[in-house]
């Protein structure tokens, strides 16, 4: 059967679904599954929070026994493997589905091109592809871990009008208004962790958490870039970090530190001891070396990173090639004297990146830019 208008129109249904649960699917993919029966939706979900129930399954047992004939919409291949859960190419042919429309046939080796394979033998029809780039999109943090073995990284940065993300010495400053504020809390809520660099986490002393009302449980993982292991106990990360994860990574060459006139290795057992107690997760991991920490990320299950602080930390994913999608905010108010210049601005975005899209948050100007994955 050709792919028709009506079968985009439930896919990209599908698609909107899923993400609902971006970033509170565990190591699971946010995928959204519809059930349609002579063009009417008859069962929908998606991946459960905790990452199971999958959406097929939950789909499924919505619609019952209209499942008999119908044709399912997934944005993600259905699974072939046994894990904790059986499969649920299974379930759709326990439940007797005529069709399987796929936006994305998944990566993973233990499935890739095998959900679909099983479907055919029991008689189904499939196709796959359908709207294949808005399902990468709204699974690029999935894809990215399976096929690059790293989270998928956004850089997110906000400018004054004279170039600059802060003042020395001033802390915390506010550069962009309360609608763009409300639109970072959202993407905070949608993702697995977010990252600032030391410097950043003392001038600011930062919660990074979502503050948005109905969302404050869906604050990512903290990670702080910090090779002394310098965080203050009384900083707000580590006063809260029982409440959320914070994970702070020190550097390995605990001998160069002690050269460069810093931390012993005696201090850093110490500062170490004093982090654990109070519920951070020390990681050592050279800290300033993104190809290498963001694959020890990937193993603790961690899709997408959202890159917030400072110029340094950003500077450091820039040139490592290893930033996926930048957004730009551009404000009107003006920082002058003292300012933290931008490592980046509108007209110096790297090769490889395309602007897809513009919006704007009272005066305040958001440009996004995504590199192919």
């Amino acid at each position: 059967m050709s792919i028709t208008p009506h079968d985009e129109r439930f896919m990209a249904a599908a698609i909107r679904l899923s993400r609902w649960h971006l970033g509170r699917s565990a190591t699971n993919p946010s995928v959204g599954c519809l059930i349609v029966r002579d063009g009417v939706i008859v069962g929908r979900a998606v991946t459960a929070l905790s990452g199971r129930p999958h959406a097929e399954t939950q789909a499924l047992a919505e619609a019952g026994a209209l499942a008999r004939g119908a044709t399912a919409y997934v944005t993600l291949e259905p699974c072939s493997h046994h894990g904790r859960t059986p499969p649920c190419s299974e379930a759709l042919i326990a439940y007797g589905v005529a069709r399987v429309v796929i936006s994305v046939t998944d990566p993973d080796p233990r499935v890739s091109g095998r959900g679909i394979a099983m479907l055919r033998e029991a008689g189904i029809e499939v196709d796959a592809g359908v709207l294949e780039a808005e399902g990468w999109h709204s699974l690029a943090a999935y894809l990215t871990r399976q096929t690059k073995n790293r989270p998928y990284v956004t850089l997110k940065l906000a400018v004054s009008a004279d170039g600059m993300i802060g003042r020395e010495g001033a802390g915390q400053v506010a550069i962009t208004g309360p609608e763009a504020r409300a639109q970072v809390q959202a993407l905070r809520a949608e993702t697995d962790a977010i990252l600032v660099g030391i410097g950043t986490a003392i001038a600011d002393d930062p919660l990074l958490t979502v503050r948005s009302p109905g969302l404050e449980s869906q604050s990512p993982i903290r990670i702080v870039l910090d090779p002394s292991l310098a965080l203050p106990l009384t900083s707000k990360l580590v006063e809260t970090a029982r409440q959320v994860p914070v994970i702070v990574v020190g550097s390995e060459e605990t001998s160069l530190l002690e050269a460069e006139g810093g931390a012993s290795p005696a201090d850093m057992d110490s500062r170490r001891t004093a982090l654990e107690a109070a519920g951070v997760e020390v990681l050592y991991c050279n800290p300033y070396h993104p190809e290498v920490l963001l694959p020890a990320l990937a193993t603790r299950g961690i899709s997408s990173l959202l890159v917030e602080g400072g110029a340094k930390t950003a500077r450091l994913f820039l040139e490592a090639g290893l930033v996926d999608r930048i957004q730009l905010y551009q404000a009107p108010v003006v920082i002058g004297e003292g300012g933290i210049e931008s490592p980046l601005d509108a007209t110096d975005i790297p090769s490889g990146f395309a602007h897809t899209g513009t919006l704007m948050f009272g005066g305040d100007r958001l440009d996004e830019y995504e590199r192919g994955l």
